[in-house]
């Protein structure tokens, strides 16, 4: 069981690296700023940890809002790149 957790994550690890060096000049390129997003979330038993992303949105994204003063959704959203919108479609920003 150990073994396989390790060549399991060794092979994930290989295949992000792979993926980094497509997405990650594609991210700088559309819109300058941080390759990844980092956000802390909690948990199990409320434990907070810190999770790493691809960046797809704009940097800004937290200060653009609709007309009525609420984030947009959905997927006609402006803050979103156009790396983004291809990262989302593939499910590669999961």
């Amino acid at each position: 069981k150990r073994m396989l957790d390790i060549v399991g994550g060794l092979v994930g690890t290989f295949f992000t690296g792979v993926l980094f060096v497509f997405i990650a000049p594609a991210i700088f390129i559309s819109s300058p700023g941080p390759i990844f997003f980092k956000q802390e979330r909690i948990g199990k038993n409320g434990k907070r940890f810190k999770m790493y992303k691809f960046r797809s949105m704009m940097v800004n994204a937290p200060d653009i809002r609709n007309e009525d003063g609420s984030t947009y959704n959905g997927d006609d959203d402006p803050r979103v790149t156009k790396v983004g919108r291809f990262m989302r479609k593939t499910s590669i920003d999961v």
